[in-house]
Protein backbone atom coordinates (compact mmCIF):
# COMPACT_ATOMS: atom_id res chain seq x y z
CA UNK A 1 0.00 0.00 0.00
CA UNK A 2 1.07 3.60 -0.82
CA UNK A 3 1.37 5.00 2.53
CA UNK A 4 2.54 2.15 4.14
CA UNK A 5 6.04 2.81 2.36
CA UNK A 6 6.54 6.24 4.65
CA UNK A 7 7.25 5.94 8.21
CA UNK A 8 4.59 8.70 9.37
CA UNK A 9 1.34 9.77 8.92
CA UNK A 10 -0.41 11.70 8.49
CA UNK A 11 2.40 11.83 5.03
CA UNK A 12 2.98 15.74 4.48
CA UNK A 13 2.84 16.67 1.02
CA UNK A 14 5.16 19.72 -0.06
CA UNK A 15 3.40 21.04 -3.04
CA UNK A 16 6.00 22.84 -5.55
CA UNK A 17 3.04 22.83 -8.02
CA UNK A 18 4.18 25.47 -10.39
CA UNK A 19 5.81 27.67 -7.87
CA UNK A 20 9.38 27.16 -9.79
CA UNK A 21 8.17 29.53 -12.09
CA UNK A 22 9.52 27.21 -15.18
CA UNK A 23 12.63 27.88 -14.04
CA UNK A 24 14.17 24.15 -12.98
CA UNK A 25 17.19 25.37 -10.84
CA UNK A 26 14.30 26.91 -8.96
CA UNK A 27 12.57 23.50 -8.87
CA UNK A 28 15.75 22.14 -7.37
CA UNK A 29 16.01 24.25 -4.28
CA UNK A 30 12.43 23.95 -4.20
CA UNK A 31 13.02 20.18 -3.60
CA UNK A 32 16.00 21.20 -0.88
CA UNK A 33 13.94 23.11 0.97
CA UNK A 34 11.00 20.87 1.27
CA UNK A 35 13.41 18.05 2.60
CA UNK A 36 14.66 20.75 5.27
CA UNK A 37 11.46 21.47 6.25
CA UNK A 38 10.66 17.28 6.95
CA UNK A 39 8.26 16.57 4.13
CA UNK A 40 7.80 13.15 3.17
CA UNK A 41 7.12 13.71 -0.38
CA UNK A 42 7.53 16.67 -3.11
CA UNK A 43 4.86 17.27 -5.64
CA UNK A 44 5.21 19.22 -8.92
CA UNK A 45 2.68 19.57 -11.89
CA UNK A 46 3.73 17.81 -15.69
CA UNK A 47 2.09 19.25 -18.19
CA UNK A 48 2.19 20.49 -22.13
CA UNK A 49 0.41 23.30 -22.09
CA UNK A 50 -1.39 22.27 -25.43
CA UNK A 51 -2.49 19.21 -23.62
CA UNK A 52 -4.26 21.18 -21.07
CA UNK A 53 -5.79 24.38 -21.89
CA UNK A 54 -6.90 26.40 -25.21
CA UNK A 55 -6.48 29.97 -26.38
CA UNK A 56 -10.40 30.04 -25.48
CA UNK A 57 -9.41 29.19 -21.55
CA UNK A 58 -9.62 32.25 -19.36
CA UNK A 59 -7.49 33.00 -16.18
CA UNK A 60 -8.89 32.72 -12.98
CA UNK A 61 -8.57 35.64 -10.37
CA UNK A 62 -5.31 34.78 -8.91
CA UNK A 63 -3.79 33.73 -12.12
CA UNK A 64 -4.49 37.32 -13.59
CA UNK A 65 -1.43 38.47 -11.72
CA UNK A 66 0.99 37.09 -14.07
CA UNK A 67 -0.06 39.09 -17.20
CA UNK A 68 -0.95 35.90 -19.67
CA UNK A 69 -3.99 36.23 -21.77
CA UNK A 70 -5.30 33.11 -21.13
CA UNK A 71 -4.58 29.91 -19.63
CA UNK A 72 -2.91 28.09 -22.32
CA UNK A 73 -0.60 31.58 -22.15
CA UNK A 74 -0.23 30.95 -18.83
CA UNK A 75 0.73 27.31 -18.76
CA UNK A 76 3.14 27.82 -21.21
CA UNK A 77 5.45 30.03 -18.92
CA UNK A 78 4.95 27.13 -16.18
CA UNK A 79 6.15 24.18 -18.19
CA UNK A 80 9.25 22.17 -17.56
CA UNK A 81 10.75 20.10 -19.75
CA UNK A 82 10.11 16.33 -19.29
CA UNK A 83 13.98 16.27 -18.90
CA UNK A 84 14.00 18.18 -15.89
CA UNK A 85 11.48 16.23 -13.93
CA UNK A 86 14.03 12.84 -14.30
CA UNK A 87 16.15 15.31 -12.88
CA UNK A 88 14.24 16.58 -10.15
CA UNK A 89 12.73 12.91 -9.48
CA UNK A 90 16.30 11.40 -8.88
CA UNK A 91 17.36 14.57 -6.82
CA UNK A 92 14.24 14.29 -4.30
CA UNK A 93 14.89 10.49 -4.12
CA UNK A 94 18.54 11.40 -3.07
CA UNK A 95 17.15 13.50 -0.41
CA UNK A 96 15.10 11.02 1.20
CA UNK A 97 11.80 12.59 -0.42
CA UNK A 98 8.50 11.16 -2.18
CA UNK A 99 8.08 12.46 -5.88
CA UNK A 100 4.75 12.67 -6.76
CA UNK A 101 3.80 14.83 -9.90
CA UNK A 102 0.07 15.87 -11.42
CA UNK A 103 0.08 14.51 -15.06
CA UNK A 104 -2.44 17.36 -16.71
CA UNK A 105 -2.77 15.45 -20.40
CA UNK A 106 -2.24 11.72 -21.38
CA UNK A 107 1.16 12.81 -23.08
CA UNK A 108 2.19 13.25 -19.36
CA UNK A 109 0.90 10.72 -17.78
CA UNK A 110 2.57 8.25 -19.92
CA UNK A 111 5.73 9.97 -19.18
CA UNK A 112 5.36 10.09 -15.27
CA UNK A 113 4.72 6.18 -15.20
CA UNK A 114 8.03 5.43 -17.70
CA UNK A 115 10.86 7.05 -15.02
CA UNK A 116 8.78 5.25 -12.31
CA UNK A 117 6.87 7.33 -10.06
CA UNK A 118 5.18 5.32 -7.76
CA UNK A 119 1.37 6.61 -7.67
CA UNK A 120 -0.62 9.39 -9.95
CA UNK A 121 -1.82 12.70 -7.99
CA UNK A 122 -5.05 13.85 -9.87
CA UNK A 123 -6.01 17.56 -9.65
CA UNK A 124 -9.41 18.15 -8.82
CA UNK A 125 -9.65 20.26 -12.41
CA UNK A 126 -9.84 16.67 -13.74
CA UNK A 127 -12.93 14.90 -11.57
CA UNK A 128 -15.16 14.91 -14.35
CA UNK A 129 -12.31 14.24 -17.06
CA UNK A 130 -13.87 10.22 -16.72
CA UNK A 131 -11.95 9.62 -20.01
CA UNK A 132 -8.42 10.78 -18.68
CA UNK A 133 -9.92 9.27 -15.38
CA UNK A 134 -9.65 5.59 -16.98
CA UNK A 135 -6.32 5.91 -18.56
CA UNK A 136 -5.06 6.75 -14.94
CA UNK A 137 -6.38 3.92 -13.21
CA UNK A 138 -5.56 1.31 -16.06
CA UNK A 139 -1.85 2.42 -14.91
CA UNK A 140 -2.70 0.16 -11.85
CA UNK A 141 -0.91 2.93 -9.72
CA UNK A 142 -1.93 3.97 -6.26
CA UNK A 143 -3.71 7.30 -7.28
CA UNK A 144 -4.56 10.23 -4.80
CA UNK A 145 -7.87 12.49 -6.41
CA UNK A 146 -7.96 16.12 -5.30
CA UNK A 147 -12.21 16.65 -4.66
CA UNK A 148 -12.14 20.50 -5.70
CA UNK A 149 -15.37 22.21 -6.95
CA UNK A 150 -17.11 18.74 -7.43
CA UNK A 151 -19.91 17.69 -4.98
CA UNK A 152 -20.63 13.53 -3.31
CA UNK A 153 -22.02 12.15 -6.77
CA UNK A 154 -19.33 13.66 -8.95
CA UNK A 155 -16.46 11.94 -6.75
CA UNK A 156 -18.51 8.41 -6.67
CA UNK A 157 -18.82 8.89 -10.74
CA UNK A 158 -14.78 9.22 -10.30
CA UNK A 159 -14.49 6.85 -7.67
CA UNK A 160 -16.53 3.96 -9.88
CA UNK A 161 -14.17 4.54 -13.27
CA UNK A 162 -11.02 4.53 -11.76
CA UNK A 163 -11.22 1.17 -9.94
CA UNK A 164 -13.57 -0.31 -13.18
CA UNK A 165 -10.03 0.25 -15.04
CA UNK A 166 -7.96 -1.36 -12.52
CA UNK A 167 -6.67 1.32 -10.04
CA UNK A 168 -5.47 -0.67 -7.23
CA UNK A 169 -5.72 1.68 -3.90
CA UNK A 170 -7.37 5.17 -3.96
CA UNK A 171 -6.86 8.07 -1.45
CA UNK A 172 -9.27 11.24 -1.30
CA UNK A 173 -7.88 14.49 -1.15
CA UNK A 174 -10.89 16.97 0.22
CA UNK A 175 -10.07 20.56 -1.24
CA UNK A 176 -11.25 24.25 -1.63
CA UNK A 177 -10.01 25.27 -4.96
CA UNK A 178 -9.61 29.09 -4.61
CA UNK A 179 -5.86 30.74 -4.17
CA UNK A 180 -6.45 31.53 -1.04
CA UNK A 181 -9.21 29.49 -0.02
CA UNK A 182 -11.83 31.56 2.04
CA UNK A 183 -11.31 29.91 5.99
CA UNK A 184 -15.63 29.69 6.26
CA UNK A 185 -15.04 27.52 2.87
CA UNK A 186 -12.63 24.72 4.07
CA UNK A 187 -15.63 22.53 5.19
CA UNK A 188 -13.13 19.79 6.71
CA UNK A 189 -16.41 18.18 7.78
CA UNK A 190 -16.77 16.57 4.73
CA UNK A 191 -13.10 15.38 4.65
CA UNK A 192 -15.07 12.99 7.17
CA UNK A 193 -18.04 12.66 4.62
CA UNK A 194 -15.77 11.42 2.23
CA UNK A 195 -14.31 9.13 4.51
CA UNK A 196 -18.00 7.56 5.55
CA UNK A 197 -19.22 8.10 2.41
CA UNK A 198 -16.88 5.60 0.29
CA UNK A 199 -14.94 4.23 3.11
CA UNK A 200 -11.04 4.85 1.50
CA UNK A 201 -8.29 7.05 3.20
CA UNK A 202 -9.05 10.63 3.23
CA UNK A 203 -6.74 13.83 3.36
CA UNK A 204 -6.46 17.22 2.90
CA UNK A 205 -5.02 19.55 -0.10
CA UNK A 206 -5.00 22.68 1.40
CA UNK A 207 -5.41 26.27 -0.25
CA UNK A 208 -6.08 28.33 2.63
CA UNK A 209 -3.80 30.95 4.98
CA UNK A 210 -1.46 29.47 7.21
CA UNK A 211 -1.08 26.46 8.88
CA UNK A 212 -4.87 26.43 11.22
CA UNK A 213 -6.72 23.51 8.53
CA UNK A 214 -3.78 21.36 8.31
CA UNK A 215 -3.83 21.13 12.27
CA UNK A 216 -7.60 20.07 12.40
CA UNK A 217 -7.43 17.81 9.29
CA UNK A 218 -5.01 16.29 11.38
CA UNK A 219 -6.94 16.51 13.99
CA UNK A 220 -10.17 15.34 12.36
CA UNK A 221 -8.14 11.78 10.95
CA UNK A 222 -6.55 12.68 7.67
CA UNK A 223 -4.16 10.52 6.01
CA UNK A 224 -2.61 12.69 3.92
CA UNK A 225 -2.00 16.98 4.13
CA UNK A 226 -1.05 18.72 0.89
CA UNK A 227 0.24 22.31 1.22
CA UNK A 228 1.69 24.51 -1.61
CA UNK A 229 4.61 26.59 -0.62
CA UNK A 230 7.40 28.13 -1.76
CA UNK A 231 10.86 30.14 -1.50
CA UNK A 232 9.35 33.77 -1.68
CA UNK A 233 5.79 34.95 -1.51
CA UNK A 234 6.42 37.86 -2.96
CA UNK A 235 7.70 36.12 -6.78
CA UNK A 236 5.25 36.38 -9.73
CA UNK A 237 3.07 33.32 -10.59
CA UNK A 238 0.14 32.19 -9.66
CA UNK A 239 0.04 30.37 -6.59
CA UNK A 240 2.98 32.06 -4.43
CA UNK A 241 0.74 34.27 -2.52
CA UNK A 242 -1.39 31.24 -0.95
CA UNK A 243 1.95 29.20 -0.54
CA UNK A 244 3.87 28.64 2.61
CA UNK A 245 7.42 29.82 3.02
CA UNK A 246 9.81 26.93 4.13
CA UNK A 247 9.82 28.30 7.70
CA UNK A 248 5.93 28.06 7.25
CA UNK A 249 6.16 24.91 5.92
CA UNK A 250 8.44 23.90 8.67
CA UNK A 251 6.29 24.82 11.28
CA UNK A 252 3.45 23.28 9.68
CA UNK A 253 5.24 19.85 9.68
CA UNK A 254 6.43 20.21 13.14
CA UNK A 255 2.68 21.27 14.37
CA UNK A 256 1.36 18.55 12.78
CA UNK A 257 3.49 15.86 13.55
CA UNK A 258 3.29 17.39 17.73
CA UNK A 259 -0.92 16.76 17.09
CA UNK A 260 -0.62 13.63 15.66
CA UNK A 261 1.13 12.95 18.94
CA UNK A 262 -1.05 14.76 20.83
CA UNK A 263 -3.97 12.25 19.30
CA UNK A 264 -2.68 9.30 21.19
CA UNK A 265 -4.17 6.24 22.15
CA UNK A 266 -8.19 5.97 22.40
CA UNK A 267 -7.96 4.13 25.62
CA UNK A 268 -8.81 5.88 28.41
CA UNK A 269 -6.44 5.18 31.44
CA UNK A 270 -3.47 7.11 33.52
CA UNK A 271 -0.96 7.40 31.62
CA UNK A 272 2.71 6.63 32.57
CA UNK A 273 3.76 10.38 33.47
CA UNK A 274 0.14 10.43 35.54
CA UNK A 275 0.49 7.42 37.53
CA UNK A 276 3.61 9.30 39.59
CA UNK A 277 1.24 12.07 40.62
CA UNK A 278 -1.35 9.86 41.57
CA UNK A 279 -0.90 9.56 45.30
CA UNK A 280 0.15 12.93 45.54
CA UNK A 281 -2.76 14.76 44.33
CA UNK A 282 -5.68 12.41 45.06
CA UNK A 283 -7.39 12.42 48.51
CA UNK A 284 -7.61 9.69 51.08
CA UNK A 285 -9.18 9.68 54.27
CA UNK A 286 -7.43 11.11 57.37
CA UNK A 287 -8.28 12.38 60.80
CA UNK A 288 -9.46 15.65 61.37
CA UNK A 289 -8.06 16.22 64.75
CA UNK A 290 -6.00 13.49 67.07
CA UNK A 291 -8.08 10.30 67.23
CA UNK A 292 -7.55 8.09 70.41
CA UNK A 293 -7.06 4.58 70.66
CA UNK A 294 -10.42 2.92 71.10
CA UNK A 295 -12.29 6.11 69.70
CA UNK A 296 -15.17 5.31 67.37
CA UNK A 297 -14.87 7.11 64.23
CA UNK A 298 -17.73 9.37 62.65
CA UNK A 299 -17.91 11.97 60.15
CA UNK A 300 -17.30 14.94 62.31
CA UNK A 301 -13.34 13.33 63.06
CA UNK A 302 -12.46 12.58 59.58
CA UNK A 303 -11.73 14.37 56.62
CA UNK A 304 -10.54 13.48 53.10
CA UNK A 305 -6.95 15.49 51.94
CA UNK A 306 -4.01 14.68 50.42
CA UNK A 307 -1.72 12.46 49.60
CA UNK A 308 -3.82 9.51 48.82
CA UNK A 309 -1.93 6.99 51.09
CA UNK A 310 -4.66 5.84 53.28
CA UNK A 311 -8.26 4.52 52.54
CA UNK A 312 -9.76 6.28 49.58
CA UNK A 313 -12.87 8.42 50.13
CA UNK A 314 -15.47 6.09 48.30
CA UNK A 315 -15.46 3.46 51.68
CA UNK A 316 -16.05 6.70 54.09
CA UNK A 317 -19.36 4.90 54.86
CA UNK A 318 -17.64 1.86 56.03
CA UNK A 319 -15.37 3.61 58.14
CA UNK A 320 -18.01 5.40 60.34
CA UNK A 321 -18.71 3.42 63.43
CA UNK A 322 -15.07 1.51 63.36
CA UNK A 323 -12.79 1.85 66.56
CA UNK A 324 -9.28 3.07 66.08
CA UNK A 325 -6.69 0.54 67.33
CA UNK A 326 -4.00 2.97 67.58
CA UNK A 327 -3.82 6.81 68.32
CA UNK A 328 -4.12 8.94 65.10
CA UNK A 329 -3.18 12.08 64.87
CA UNK A 330 -4.55 15.04 63.01
CA UNK A 331 -4.45 15.10 58.95
CA UNK A 332 -3.02 11.61 59.29
CA UNK A 333 -4.06 9.48 56.07
CA UNK A 334 -6.11 6.38 57.81
CA UNK A 335 -5.57 3.14 56.71
CA UNK A 336 -7.07 -0.48 57.19
CA UNK A 337 -4.95 -2.03 59.72
CA UNK A 338 -5.47 1.17 62.14
CA UNK A 339 -9.08 -0.18 62.43
CA UNK A 340 -11.09 -2.71 64.66
CA UNK A 341 -11.94 -5.30 61.95
CA UNK A 342 -15.80 -4.71 63.71
CA UNK A 343 -17.97 -1.70 63.14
Amino acid sequence: MFMTKFRQSPLIIAEAGVNHNGNPDLAMKLIEAAAEAGADLIKFQTFKAYECASSYSGTAEYQKQVGAANQFELLQKLELRFADFIKLKARAEELGLGFLSTPDGEESLEFLCSIGVEAIKIASGEITNLPFLAKIGAKKLPTLLSTGMSDIGEVEKAISTLEESGCPEIILLHCTTEYPAPADEINLRAMQTLANSFALPVGLSDHSVGIEAAIAATALGANIIEKHFTLDQSLPGPDHAASLNPVQLKNLVDAVRKTTAMLGSPVKCATESEKKNRLLVRRSICAKNKISAGERLTIDNLCCKRPATGIAPEFMPLLTGRKSKCEIEPDQPINWEDLDGVA
